[in-house]
């Protein structure tokens, strides 16, 4: 009896053994990966996973990921804030992002490097997720610090209608979809509009539009899938703010202070991706995109500048070439041994990246804007030693090489540069019995730096002198773990991980300038499990625990800000004949805002929950969001800002951004 995974699971299984045709199907957290995968910490998350997982905006995908954490500390329409691993990701350094192959972190991004926005990912049309912690994999290259994740769109879909909307009429979604036969192959069409004002005493006034086609059909003895996509989205944001200013009554708890604050983003791109299967199978892939992007932001206000105030514009614009081709071999030496090899290439021309002081939302002068060329080639190989009929053994090589080529404003700022790094791998998996396997694994992988940082030599603020940022920054891993599969449906995961990072040197694009922060260490400890113990209920639940210092400086002053220390998720889903409930819970802990950890970030803790009734080609759904109306907040931060009146050195403050409070949504699906 054959059975089928969904993801790269699939593809493994698939190109490993001739089957008969698959009488059940498996997927997505309810494959069985022993045998397949290569650490206790990766995983594939199948489209069943997310069909009835109430979230609140497209980043919580990311949160079916075991210690995954996605925020928002400012508008809707912005790339959300991650964690994980005690990592504050940002918006996406040190967690590598693609979608259908194509690479979604940007280099040397206006707001900051490896800014990942997903917010054009359509969750319906969402078929897997593949994940895996840590810098173990091989065939990933910039970012792979923390981990990675890999979106994989669907192909084909049954006509649909589907509108939601929030009964106090803030928000608004309209989705369809659908695909048919287009010549030898299919054509998937799909597209969003989404409306969302927020709760917040500013109106968000969000308006996106998003759109997906993809034709697959055969070609050369392999699948062809030919994508265009395109985004975009206008909005307005209601940032964090300093507590003293809900405290004193200044403003509401979802008050603000700068009422200019928004931005908007473009994205149109194109890509090929090309899969022969067969013994040794190849993937291809191909693509090309443009990008645009501005946001206005105020986070100090008055503190700067005491007269025009703290207010200031980011702008970016590029477009960005690349391609991957990978081949993969199985042959029998003195042992069997699975071998894959390839290539991958990226270029971003970037015209302008720029930084600007701003008044009322209207440029006031400009801090610096640069062209930057950044190019990048990477090679690797990974192979799969099968010693003992229980025991494999992975060894994996990588190097990359990148160029920057800058062109600033500022004429000594201007500049070229290049860069290498090498990252071995190792692993080995044992599987004692069929329900269990250990895992031990070593990596090193690496983040790029800003290109702008590799060539500064002036602070573009105040003049003096800058230095210089490492281009290519490497992380060293260990991680050990095991699964079990103790009966059928049930999956359990424990994994003890440690990452070092050289430096965490990076260029700040709130300042136009270089952040020095020295080397770190992080580890800590993850314990998972999923039970599905029948068709109609899956049960999950995960926790994590992260400690992350920095260590060049003494202790007690060595902690690393906004790095969540807990995380606990868990969840239900039950069906029963036409109905289906779900709820789910989402925690993280207190965790430090400043380096002596004297101030700690409060607990927040968030409920959601669905209730669905399919009528045949109709089937209604209800989500509420924030069930218990939390009143916690999504990030705090600690720092110095100065409100009108208020002395000129400011005051360090916490700033906070509230969670939305509970909303009700519905909506309606019509199938054709």
């Amino acid at each position: 009896m054959a059975i089928a995974i969904s993801g790269a699971a699939a593809a493994e299984t698939a190109s490993s053994a001739d089957t008969p045709a698959a009488e059940i199907i498996v997927t997505g957290r309810a494959a069985n990966l022993i045998g397949i995968a290569e650490s206790s910490s990766e995983g594939t998350i199948g489209k069943v996973d997310l069909e009835d997982r109430p979230i609140q905006r497209i980043g919580e995908l990311l949160e079916v990921i075991p210690g995954f954490i996605a925020t928002q500390h400012s508008g809707g329409g912005k790339a959300n804030q991650y964690f994980l691993r005690g990592f504050n990701l940002d918006h996406g350094t040190d967690f590598a992002q693609f979608s259908d192959g194509v690479p979604v972190n940007m280099r040397t991004h206006a707001h900051g490097q490896g800014f990942t926005d997903i917010n054009f990912i359509i969750p319906e049309f969402v078929d897997a997720i593949d994940y895996a912690k840590g810098p173990y994999r091989a065939d990933v290259g910039d970012f792979l610090t923390a981990g990675s994740a890999k979106f994989k769109t669907i192909d084909t879909a049954a006509p649909f209608v589907t509108g939601t909307g929030s009964i106090d009429g803030d928000y608004l979604r309209l989705l369809a979809g659908g695909s048919g036969k287009l010549g030898v192959g299919d054509l998937f069409i799909g597209g969003e509009f989404r409306y969302d004002n927020g709760p917040y005493d500013i109106p968000g006034n969000l308006k996106a539009f998003n759109i997906l086609t993809k034709w697959t059909g055969p070609l050369g003895g392999g699948v062809l899938r030919a994508s265009f996509d395109a985004y975009h989205v206008d909005f307005r944001s209601a940032e964090q703010v300093p507590e003293r200013a809900i405290d004193s009554g200044l403003i509401g708890r979802l008050g603000y202070l700068d009422p200019y604050l928004g931005g908007k983003t473009t994205r149109i791109g194109a890509n090929v991706n090309w899969i022969q299967d067969g013994a040794t199978p190849i993937t291809a892939v191909a693509y090309a995109h443009y990008y645009k992007f501005k946001l206005i932001s105020n986070f100090t206000y008055f503190l700067d500048d005491p007269i025009h105030g703290d207010e200031f514009e980011q702008r970016d614009s590029r477009f960005v070439l690349g391609g991957k081709v990978d081949k993969r071999f199985a042959f029998d030496a003195i042992v069997p041994v699975e071998l894959l090899v390839g290539a991958d290439t990226r270029n971003d021309l970037i015209a302008p990246v720029g930084l600007y002081h701003t008044e009322f939302g209207q440029i006031r002068s400009t801090v610096r804007q640069d062209r930057v060329d950044e190019e990048s080639l990477g090679a690797f190989a990974e192979a799969t030693i099968h010693p003992l009929p229980t025991v494999r053994v992975i060894l994996g090589l990588r190097g990359d090489g990148y160029a920057f080529q800058v062109n600033s404003s500022i004429a000594a700022n201007s500049g070229h540069a290049t860069a290498g790094i090498v990252s071995p791998k190792a692993a080995i998996a044992w599987t004692p019995i069929k329900q269990l396997e250990f895992y031990a694994n070593y990596g090193e992988g690496f983040h790029s730096n800003d290109g702008r940082g590799t060539t500064i030599t002036i602070n573009p603020q105040d003049g003096s002198p800058a230095g210089k940022v490492d281009a290519l920054v490497k992380a060293r891993g260990y991680e050990a773990g095991v699964r079990a599969r103790p009966v059928d449906g049930l999956t359990l995961t424990a994994t003890y991980w440690s990452l070092h990072l050289n430096s965490e040197l990076q260029y700040d694009g709130d300042q136009g300038e270089t952040s020095p922060n020295g080397p770190s260490q992080r580890h800590g400890y993850e314990l998972s499990a999923f039970y599905k113990p029948a068709d109609w209920l899956t049960v999950d639940g995960q926790y994590t625990r992260s400690y992350a210092r920095s260590t060049d400086l003494p202790p007690g002053q060595d902690h690393i800000v906004n790095a969540l220390e807990s995380v606990i998720s868990a969840g239900v889903v039950g069906h029963y004949r036409k109905a289906s409930a779900a709820i789910r819970l989402r925690h993280f802990g207190p965790y430090p805002i400043i380096e002596d950890n004297s101030v700690r970030a409060r607990p927040l803790t968030v409920v959601n929950a669905r209730l669905g009734y399919d009528l045949g080609r109709i089937t209604l759904a209800a989500d509420l969001i924030n069930a218990l109306d939390a009143h916690d907040y999504e990030i705090e931060y600690y720092y110095v800002s100065r409100l009108m009146g208020e002395p000129l050195a400011g005051f360090a403050d916490r700033h906070v951004k509230p969670i939305e409070p509970r909303q009700l949504r519905l909506s309606a699906t019509v199938r054709f």
